[in-house]
């Protein structure tokens, strides 16, 4: 009873802190998925040239540090804040570009380096603030924010790019972001109540930065993070071509990104309450070694639909477990003064692992022509990265008292 009553007593900061994810930076990929067929066509821009924005992540990966340090100096309130008033300014940019492709690459570099103010990086410090027993599953229901997003506001989206356009969608999305970001900053709390930590004051990044570098743990985690997505551009941007090399097609295919959707949000659901229940190091090495299993299978001769299905539900199961995992071990082995700068270092490296893992995917194809290469490699990586996290230590989690002041 204590479990769930606790999620209970911080509705408030745990509803901002999903609405946010699911109304923030992390709706990009969904939007521009289901605009850019639009814009594209409608502007005359080469499809080459329009995919010249992905290699954009890079930029998010080196402002992810900076705006984690932000949060624990500041508070989520007040970096929050940043990202919902860039947002609806980022929209109506790209509705403005008026088909220069210099003016939309100058605002979704501003959208990629202001608004990620609005990610996992900030709102999971809202989490782990105010859930400490109940926190595996407290930082589950803040990450299932973007996918509930992209499952009910991809096809209206799509829908209302048809009717209206792709600036008449884009004014829309920002006129809904600056409703849904006034929301959010009303619901985070400016009091103290439930409040985990006081983040110390006068703090300097050279006392707090030594700190992290000296921790074992982080270097553990950042290896780990590192190997473990090695394979995410796969899952992202690849999965259907993977699908098609495996022989399978049309429904089937359909079948295939169903059963990613429900891995993922079934690892974030499982994995969080086991994190709460068993030990952590364990519980990160199981669900985080099974899609290494499954890229082993993918690789294999095994092409039956149901095996694929399988190895690929255990790529969603891995990629909805990984986020609810790192910010637990983060927040399990540092203090939650430092919390959203540890987590913003990382994530970069998360983000800095997808692109190596790209550049690596692009040239094991172009030598071998198949991505069974690939698949073994990062199989191996996967199942290294899983067995460093075993080598974390138990330590005792810093169960903080409630009550004292925490900058929201």
């Amino acid at each position: 009873m204590r479990y769930l009553s606790e999620i209970a007593a911080a509705w408030r900061p745990l509803l901002a802190a999903t609405l946010g994810m699911g109304t923030g930076m992390s709706i990009i990929g969904t939007i521009t998925s289901a605009i850019a067929p639009s814009l594209v066509a409608d502007v005359g821009w080469p499809k080459a040239q329009f995919a010249m924005i992905g290699t954009l992540g890079l930029v998010t990966a080196l402002a992810m540090p900076f705006i984690g340090r932000l949060a624990d100096l500041f508070g989520v309130k007040l970096t929050a804040l940043i990202g919902i008033v860039a947002m609806p300014l980022a929209m109506l940019g790209f509705s403005l570009n008026g088909g220069s492709f210099d003016i939309y690459l100058a605002v979704y570099i501003f959208q990629g380096v202001i608004c990620v103010t609005t990610t996992a990086t900030v709102y999971t410090r809202l989490v782990v603030q105010h859930i400490v027993h109940a926190r595996g599953l407290g930082l589950a229901i803040a990450a299932c924010g973007p996918a509930l997003f992209a499952a009910i506001g991809g096809p209206v989206i799509n829908e209302y790019v048809e009717a209206n356009g792709w600036a008449a969608t884009y004014r829309m999305l920002a006129v809904f972001t600056a409703c849904a970001g006034l929301v959010v900053f009303m619901l985070i709390p400016s009091g103290r109540a439930h409040a985990v930590l006081a983040a110390e004051p006068g703090r300097r990044a050279r006392d707090d930065y030594p700190e992290i570098f000296r921790t074992r743990a982080f270097w553990l985690l950042l290896g780990a993070m590192y190997l473990c997505n090695l394979p995410l551009t796969l899952i992202l941007v690849q999965l259907k071509m993977l699908v098609l090399d495996q022989g399978i097609s049309g429904e089937g295919a359909s079948i295939m990104f169903t059963a990613l959707a429900v891995g993922m949000l079934l690892g974030r659901f499982v994995t969080g309450v086991a994190l709460d229940r068993f030990a952590p190091q364990v519980v990160s090495f199981v669900m985080l070694a099974l899609p290494g299993l499954g890229l082993f299978v993918l690789a294999s001769s095994w092409d039956a639909p149901a095996v694929v299905t399988a190895a690929i539900f255990s790529l969603g199961f891995a990629v909805g477990a990984e986020g609810d995992i790192l910010a637990f071990l983060v927040a399990r082995h540092f203090r939650t003064a430092i919390y959203s700068s540890v987590l913003g270092l990382l994530t970069g490296v998360c983000s800095l692992a997808a692109a190596s893992g790209a550049a690596l995917l692009s040239w094991t194809l172009a030598r071998t022509g198949s991505f069974d290469t690939f698949l073994v490699t990062v199989g191996v990586s996967v199942l290294a990265g899983a067995l460093l996290l075993l080598m974390l230590r138990k330590g005792p989690q810093v169960e903080e008292a409630l009550g004292e002041p925490v900058p929201a």
